[in-house]
């Protein structure tokens, strides 16, 4: 991990932990103030545009992948027609999911999915504004992905503050409002997305003459991220049919009550991703360079010392949140839907093998070769959908579906391994040496030690006790000797200490 690198990191966690002080208050007013079955109706409604959400996803993938090859290339030209292939792609893509949501997204609503009829009129319209929230992301994604393969990731840092400041008026405006309070939130939420989306765009074209767009059909540009994106829908569109289609098949079998605790999971599994995926996205653009440049030997390492960065930072944050659940929800949230601590370790759970596969689906990305890894991983995660829904139809419990996506996403993981060792030449051996058995040993030496300390102590000083320990557990087991000394010496050198020796 280089200098660059560790000053990126820093800049996203600067970000992250402003937006998840904000963002945990004002979820928990949010739902005081719409009232479980409303905040269970916003999910699921939203879950609804989420599901065609994959195509921007894929579109996203291979915009920062095919920008930050040509960056790492220093070709400047090749950048400047990728991003307006990019945005072209993109608008093309926002126009079909707005006939796409306008059709058979409208008829799921009015007449599968469970909703009081007397809350209709206001799911009509939060389900309208986001379509339109949607669209606006997705004409954003290219914009994202130049900042990415620039690695400025400060500017997100900045503009994420932005947006956690004008939610934080959301929830003042909340109180204050006299429209429907689900409606006046999702008309809030639009609002937001568009300024965002905006501050994004005027950056970009500022700063970086290669992000003015230019209308050309360019065959040798276009058909390459078409391709890739194409293979790449299949993951994406497996995720979400993981993800954002189990949150609707539980409405189908259990309500929307069921959705507002899976509405708290998902939203606890976004700051704890986002928790680990901050130092991934500043890792990203590193690794799609070596493989550009063809350092393999180098994107070995950085891919092994990624995949352990990854899960000390989940394994920090999970551990100490997950055996105080009960107490952190409620200090929280006071009206707990039922489930929810259930379904917040569950997806804790799958967090750790999503955050320690990352890296290595982002070396895949770098080879472009998504054929043959969509068709075997992509395949593995789509079935999470119908064996998910063959259980509840059977009778099963609403926690059936998160165990079928962690077993989902532990095979996943073997199958990119696998064609990693085929197609880099990535060392298993190596790899169980230097991640796996250094990350098992954090596990054995913290939990049970964790655990005890849970029943005896409070639970603020269990907090504090678990986290110090994984950070030491961590420190002399998982890294090795000229990691620690390097990790000391990039702190040393990003808060300048050596000035004051």
């Amino acid at each position: 991990m280089n200098k660059r690198i560790a000053k990126n990191t820093l800049y996203l966690y600067l970000r992250m932990m402003f937006s998840m002080a904000v963002s945990f208050y004002t979820s928990r007013v949010v739902l005081a103030t719409l009232g479980v079955e409303d905040y269970g109706i916003y999910n699921v409604v939203g879950g609804v545009i989420g599901m065609f959400s994959f195509l921007r996803a894929s579109m996203g993938t291979a915009a920062s992948r095919f920008l930050t090859f040509a960056l790492g290339k220093e070709d400047r030209e090749e950048f400047q027609k990728t991003f307006s292939a990019a945005l072209t792609i993109h608008i093309l893509i926002a126009l079909f999911i707005f006939v796409l949501a306008e059709t058979a997204g409208l008829w799921f609503l009015e007449n599968k999915l469970v909703i009081a009829s007397e809350r209709m009129h206001a799911a009509r319209i939060v389900y309208q504004l986001s379509i339109l929230s949607t669209m606006a992301s997705i004409i954003q994604v290219p914009y994202d992905a130049a900042i990415i393969a620039h690695e400025r990731m400060h500017i997100f840092a900045y503009i994420e503050i932005l947006n956690t400041c004008l939610k934080l008026g959301i929830v003042f405006l909340l109180f204050i409002g006299l429209w429907d309070k689900l409606i006046l939130y999702a008309v809030l939420l639009f609002a937001v997305s568009c300024i965002i989306a905006g501050v994004y765009r005027l950056y970009c074209i500022k700063q970086f003459k290669e992000c003015r767009y230019k209308y050309e059909w360019n065959q040798k540009v276009i058909y390459p991220m078409l391709n890739f994106s194409g293979w790449d829908l299949i993951g994406n569109g497996a995720y979400i049919g993981a993800t954002q289609g189990v949150n609707v098949i539980l409405n189908l079998f259990f309500g929307t009550l069921v959705n507002a605790a899976h509405g708290v999971a998902s939203m606890v599994n976004t700051a704890t991703i986002s928790f680990v995926r901050n130092f991934q996205t500043a890792v990203n653009p590193q690794i799609v360079k070596l493989y550009a440049v063809g350092k393999i030997d180098e994107l070995h390492g950085l891919l092994f010392q990624n995949a352990k960065f990854s899960f000390s930072l989940i394994w920090l944050l999970l551990l100490p949140v997950s055996l105080n659940l009960e107490t952190l929800l409620q200090i929280w949230l006071v009206e707990v839907p039922e489930y929810a601590a259930l379904f917040c370790r569950l997806v804790l759970l799958q967090s750790i093998i999503s955050c320690v596969q990352r890296p290595f689906v982002m070396a895949i990305h770098a080879t472009g070769k998504m054929k043959p890894f969509q068709l075997s991983a992509g395949t593995v995660l789509l079935s999470v959908l119908p064996i998910s829904y063959f259980f509840l139809k059977a009778g099963g419990a609403p926690y059936i579906p998160f165990l079928v996506y962690i077993g989902a996403s532990a095979l996943e993981l073997l199958v990119e391994l696998y064609l990693l060792r085929r197609w880099i030449n990535l060392s298993f051996r190596h790899l169980i040496k230097t991640v796996f058995i250094p990350v098992l040993f954090v596990i054995v030496c913290t939990l049970p030690i964790s655990v005890l300390a849970g029943y005896y102590l409070h639970f603020l000083l269990a907090i504090a006790f678990s986290g110090i320990l994984v950070c030491i557990s961590i420190y002399f087991i998982t890294f090795d000797k000229e990691t620690r000394i390097n990790i000391i010496r990039l702190v040393m050198d990003i808060f300048n200490i050596h000035k004051f020796r």
